[in-house]
């Protein structure tokens, strides 16, 4: 029920828009990119931000909480995952 309009940068689920900065936009199109597949942080730093991978930051972290705290939150149904310590998955 998630939809993303690439033209538009537009998201949506469930009908509800949803609005997104341009790093949490780019950060999600990754991840639909593959879908259902675990994106490793590494992968995420270098296509998002253009930075090689850096085990001390928490970058990703913050972007992908408040990522899910908009696609997630209220809905039933999570569509973002974590796998420990390797990324994350979509779907």
């Amino acid at each position: 029920d998630l939809q993303i309009d690439m033209v538009r940068r537009a998201v949506s689920r469930s009908g509800q828009v949803i609005d997104l900065t341009d790093k949490e936009f780019q950060l999600l199109c990754t991840l639909a990119e593959h879908t259902g597949q675990i994106v490793p942080r590494g992968m995420l730093l270098e296509k998002v931000w253009g930075l090689q991978f850096d085990p001390q930051t928490n970058l990703i972290d913050v972007h992908i909480s408040k990522l899910r705290a908009k696609i997630d939150k209220t809905f039933a149904t999570p569509l973002l995952k974590t796998v420990r310590a390797i990324g994350y998955v979509l779907g």
